[in-house]
């Protein structure tokens, strides 16, 4: 085992330094046993070492506690996951009625409510649970209820309402009874209260002239409101993620019946030619590479990256966290595969693209949108590329610094209406073009959400 340890570590000191990472913390659980590796800082102005209980945040990897917690509701008999949520939000409004009523508990959990991405401009109230719900009838809908999958963070901070409603209690409260405190998980917080009392990484971006600057705010560009919790607000360690990562592959120790995780970990609604997985399952995307089931999520911040990913039938799971954007996206990704094949054996290979069609690029290029994006398909000089970044109307309204647009880089077609991106700091994610009945390119996924066209 110290020889394979000693190979990752020597991968992810390598790969921190190719992909300009200043602060990792990687550790897998295999056999039984945990191994960590840590690199680097957590902040090159201030400059502390990364150890694996240094705490990063994990943006959309909190959704897997979220879904835990209403597991755990419905297991109690307080939640029935196939109800509508009017049941338990009865103050809902959306920008339909019949949506509205009909949208379930599950439809939630595996986004298929047919909800825009999230509320980008959700700045009334008090920046709580309850105000942001009171703003959702301003949220794009892009879907009927069921018909489609589209990945939805507004959709899951609805459920952490549903929490809040079912147990009279603020949503961090209620999750920390349901879930932290029983596991154990100390580590995971979501008050800056609780994180600046502890060792934390800090975010980081990488200008043009290939400087790193802070990102701030710190936890992300809607740090600060409550509304964003459920969907993306929990700060964790190393350490702890792996703690969750053995409850997930267990017996449930007496917090969540066995049969309940093994739900979570089955599809509820396939997936196409998405990088995020060949299926949603309920707070888990699911995959196969050779054969292979695996179950993770993602998550993304302001400056910051987290990938967890488990692998149910061998008893294997491996977290990788690092702080600086955009390539820390990538070099997650490189550690994931590195630790699959170092301690699986297996090896994920990207699909090769097909020759470049002007016909279908000339079909595909044009502008995109969700609630918070542009995407941009350009077809020139036998090139297709894709850039995506934050409206210009939001970024200039906000106080906040931003993440960076992500510029132009070359796609390829795949068979059918799929493509991948081949370079760039979105190297490697995959999608599709959605078309109507008469064939005209309506819409196109990425990372699992619609972008509709202009």
């Amino acid at each position: 085992m110290s020889g394979r340890r000693e190979r990752l570590a020597a991968f992810v000191e390598t790969a921190a330094k190719e992909y300009g990472v200043p602060g990792a913390a990687v550790a897998v659980l295999t056999g039984g046993e945990e191994i960590h590796v840590a690199h680097g800082v957590t902040n090159v102005e201030h400059p502390l070492p990364v150890d694996e209980h240094t705490l990063f945040p994990i943006a959309s990897v909190s959704k897997s506690f979220t879904a835990t917690a209403l597991l755990r509701l419905a297991g109690q008999g307080r939640v029935d996951l196939d109800a509508p949520v009017r049941r338990y939000v009865p103050e809902l409004r959306l920008a339909d009625e019949d949506t509205a009523a009909r949208i379930t508990v599950m439809n939630l959990l595996n986004h298929t409510a047919g909800l825009d991405w999230n509320l980008v401009d959700a700045d009334e109230g008090d920046g709580s649970l309850a105000a942001f719900v009171a703003q959702l009838d301003r949220l794009p809908l892009i879907a009927p209820p069921g018909a489609r999958a589209s990945y939805s963070q507004a959709g899951y901070n609805l459920l952490g309402r549903v929490v809040e409603n079912v147990t009279g209690s603020t949503f961090e409260e209620a999750l920390a009874d349901l879930v932290l405190r029983p596991l154990g998980l100390t580590d995971t917080v979501f008050d800056l209260d609780d994180v600046v009392v502890r060792r934390f990484a800090t975010g980081h971006h990488r200008t043009e002239d290939g400087t790193l600057t802070l990102a701030r705010p710190w936890k992300s560009w809607r740090a600060g409101l409550r509304g964003n919790n459920p969907g993306g607000g929990i700060v964790s360690s190393a350490s702890d993620l792996l703690r969750w990562a053995r409850f997930q592959l267990g017996d449930g120790e007496g917090v969540l019946a066995a049969e309940s995780l093994r739900r979570m970990q089955e599809p509820t609604v396939a997936l196409r030619g998405s990088t995020l997985g060949d299926a949603f399952g309920i707070g888990w995307f699911l995959r196969d590479v050779e054969g292979v089931r695996m179950v993770g999520h993602g998550g993304s911040g302001n400056g910051q990256f987290a990938e967890l990913l488990l692998v149910p039938g061998r008893d294997f799971a491996v977290v990788s966290l690092a702080n600086a954007g955009p390539d820390g996206y990538q070099f997650n990704q490189a550690v994931l595969k590195q630790a699959l094949e170092l301690f699986l054996g297996v090896v994920e290979r990207e699909p090769e693209p097909l020759p470049y069609d002007e016909g279908r690029a000339r079909e595909a290029a044009g502008r995109y949108e969700i609630d918070a994006m542009n995407l941009d398909i350009v077809a020139e000089d036998g090139r297709l590329t894709l850039a995506v970044g934050i409206k210009p109307e939001i970024r200039a309204a906000s106080a906040a610094q931003m993440p960076p647009d992500c510029p132009a880089a070359e796609i390829g077609f795949l068979p059918g209406d799929e493509y991948l991106v081949v370079e760039g700091g979105l190297k490697g994610q995959r999608g599709f073009f959605s078309r109507a009945a008469d064939g005209t390119v309506t819409g196109v996924d990425l990372a699992g959400r619609l972008f509709s066209r202009v």
